[in-house]
Formats: C-alpha cells, structure tokens, sequence
C-alpha cells in the first residue's frame, strides 16, 4: 500500500490559470478592451514590429503596452517613444505571464482610457504557449534567421495561435527559409492560423497585419 499521495500539480496550476484567464476575458470584454498577447523568441523583431504596428494605429486607438521581461525595462523604454502608454512587468525570473500577473498588469496599465492592450510576453516560444493570460486574440512572430522547422519543434506555439507574422523576409535570400513550407506545416497544426509575411525594419507587410489587427478590435470591442 502506498505511504504517500502523487499530486498532479501541472494539471492543477494549468486548470486555475484557465478558469482565472476565461474570468479575465470576460471582465476585459465588459470594458470593451481588446488585449493581444504578443509572443517570439528573443531577437525576432518583436518590440520593433510593435512600435511599426503602434505607429499605425495610434490614430485609431487608444493603446497600451505591457512589457514583460525577466529584467530590465529596455522595451519600455523604446515603446515609450511612440507615445503609447506602457508599463514594464518583472516576472522575478518566471519565463512566462499567466492570468493573474496579466490581471496585475492591467490593473496597475488601467483600462479607462484604452481600447487595446498589447502584451509583449516574455521572449521564448515554450512557456508563454503553456499559459493562457486571458487575451482576446494570441500572435506570435518568427523570424527568417530562425528557420523554418520551428512548427515542427514548438508546435504547441503554432497550436495556440491565431496569427503568425514571418518577420525580417528582408532578408530572406540570405537564410534558408522556405516560407511555403514553413505555413504548411504551421497549418498543419493548427488550420485556421493566419499567416503574414512582414519586414519590420522596410514595414514591407505590416499594413496587412495592421487591417488584420484593427478588424479584431473593432469586432471585439463590439
């Protein structure tokens, strides 16, 4: 007979953070805000596809960031420049945001006076997918120098996504990315991911991620 009880605590932590998360959306909901989970491994180009993606629909929204990161408040400080409002999130050395720190964020970032929010998740393409944090909509951005494998490697990432921006095809005749095949086997993991081919640094691309992303808030904030 066993002298001891095994304890399912991974199904436990992810059963609360999801029953937190569905609480969370439905409270962004009846304040008609909007919050986009932004997530990538690190040097992918996200904080400048944010500030390109900001630049742009500025005009149009009223728009928060929240900047996750293990340290530092770099990212801050470069969103801060757009004119966004933005606060920098601490995770204390934890790889990932879950409901509750997003919960934390958005309380302290305020929702009176903001129709999106964008969460720029801390950098690495393992943690973040294992953790909802209650946003209406999940994008992530790979880039060319990363390869195309990585829907094969990650695949829960591609699996909880509902945007995939291929960014830096600025330079794509010098890596070997196949970006067909990279959406296929996306797509294969998950049929109903959209997928954008974008270049931060020209801005080659993101006008049509930027319809995407204006459609989904104008339709979720209805």
């Amino acid at each position: 007979m066993d002298k001891f009880k095994v304890i399912e605590i991974k199904q436990s932590v992810f059963e609360d953070n999801d029953a937190d998360a569905n609480r969370l959306r439905e409270e962004l909901k009846q304040e008609n805000t909007y919050l986009l989970n932004l997530m990538s491994s690190p040097g992918s180009g996200k904080t400048t596809t944010l500030t390109k993606t900001i630049n742009e629909l500025k005009d149009e929204f009223r728009i928060g960031v929240m900047e996750a990161d293990i340290d530092s408040d770099v990212d801050a400080q470069t969103i801060s420049s757009t004119g966004a409002k933005v606060i920098q999130l601490h995770t204390g050395g934890m790889c990932h945001l879950d409901a509750d720190m997003t919960r934390q964020g958005i309380k302290e970032l305020g929702t009176e006076n903001v129709d999106l929010v964008i969460l720029e998740n801390v950098g690495n393409l393992v943690c973040p997918a294992e953790f909802d944090t209650g946003s209406t909509k999940n994008a992530m951005i790979l880039s060319v120098p990363e390869g195309d494998d990585k829907p094969l490697k990650y695949p829960l990432m591609f699996s909880i996504c509902d945007v995939l921006l291929i960014n830096k095809i600025d330079v794509l005749e010098y890596f070997d990315f196949n970006i067909d095949l990279c959406t296929q086997r996306a797509k294969k993991l998950n049929p109903n991911i959209k997928v954008i081919p974008i270049s931060a640094r020209t801005g080659e691309g993101i006008s049509e991620w930027t319809d995407w992303l204006r459609n989904q808030v104008k339709e979720g904030v209805k």
